[in-house]
């Protein structure tokens, strides 16, 4: 498996993905939000920031990044495709998309939040170090960072 950019073309696929993930990402609660989300992922598509996982024509793993923020924006597995090293694939490609000459951020969730275990150990494991505490769609986030 290999990690490619997005296309408008598999924009159906991707939000499938979205839509089944949506219960762990603050902000998509409603429709409309998926729908603005679905403008915001065809823009980074645009933009060659918007990267993806396929097995089988299906797409099992997202990622959204910023080259000008220096940050990856949102990164997505589907859940019957965990454990199996998508989410690394992900972030090994953005790594040579992004600055590392510069710190890289992505805001993840705090220390004790149950949704966050998997995803603090990933960015733990690739050297991200903990950074600032936020609050993102009125949820409590923790900025993880990438120091050069």
């Amino acid at each position: 498996m290999e990690a490619v950019f997005g296309k408008s073309t598999c924009i159906n696929s991707w939000m499938q993905l979205v839509r089944k993930v949506r219960w762990n990402f603050p902000g998509l609660e409603t429709e409309e939000r998926i729908e603005e989300h679905e403008q915001t992922v065809l823009k980074f598509m645009n933009k060659k920031q918007a990267l993806c996982v396929k097995s089988q024509g299906t797409i099992i793993g997202v990622l959204l990044f910023s080259r000008s923020k220096n940050m990856i924006c949102c990164l997505a597995v589907d859940p019957e495709h965990r454990r199996q090293g998508i989410a690394s694939i992900l972030l090994r490609k953005v790594l040579n998309e992004l600055d590392v000459s510069r710190e890289i951020t992505v805001s993840t969730f705090r220390e004790n939040d149950e949704k966050g275990i998997a995803a603090r150990a990933l960015y733990r494991k690739f050297g991200f170090q903990e950074g600032e505490l936020t609050e993102e769609f009125g949820y409590p986030n923790q900025v993880f960072v990438l120091h050069p």
